[in-house]
């Protein structure tokens, strides 16, 4: 098994084609973002000259994902991005943005940490399937009996229980609210 800690070293060879010399077959550039995106480090190579390639490929890869319209950088920032090239800035920028993915990356997966500690069952795959089946099935259940208590009776006025039912609703999402804050 190789070692998932190197980088994987991708080489193109002179008719462009990508060679992947952990599996010693060819890979395409949607590949290679499999690989990055399941957490491998990746380098490409000019087999013939030994240059670096893999700026040059990540760009390409986050240009093709731009142009199928699944766009991540908002105009501004790619506008801010290209200024960036022609100021003083281009020192700062890197750095900058090198430690803004770095927060980013950092806050969510403090956001997994603390929904799975609110509820450790989260975790556990079909979990959100199994909930909304209880939900169903609670429904189902108590469908009949649940107009026989909870809707006005007799003598009740129906806005006195539309009120209550708002006020339980307000509760709820206090508490919702106070949980969300929390995190």
């Amino acid at each position: 098994m190789a070692d998932t800690d190197a980088p994987l070293l991708i080489k193109r060879y002179a008719s462009r084609r990508l060679y992947n010399t952990e599996t010693s077959d060819y890979v395409t550039l949607e590949d290679i973002a499999g690989f990055i995106r399941a957490g491998r480090e990746v380098k490409i190579v000019d087999l013939k000259s030994g240059d670096d390639l893999t700026r040059q490929y990540l760009l390409q890869i986050i240009a093709e994902h731009e142009s199928r319209g699944e766009s991540v950088l908002p105009i501004g920032v790619l506008t801010d991005l290209v200024r960036s090239y022609t100021t003083q800035a281009q020192s700062v920028v890197p750095d900058f943005l090198a430690m803004s993915f770095e927060m980013l990356r950092d806050g969510q997966s403090k956001m997994v940490e603390n929904m799975a500690a609110m509820n450790p069952m989260a975790s556990m795959p079909g979990f959100e399937a199994m909930r909304a089946q209880q939900e169903a099935f609670m429904k189902a259940m108590t469908g009949g009996m649940s107009g026989q208590w909870s809707g006005p009776s007799a003598g009740e006025p129906e806005e006195e229980s539309s009120s209550d039912e708002l006020s339980e609703i307000k509760k709820q999402l206090a508490e919702l609210q106070s949980k969300l804050s929390k995190l």
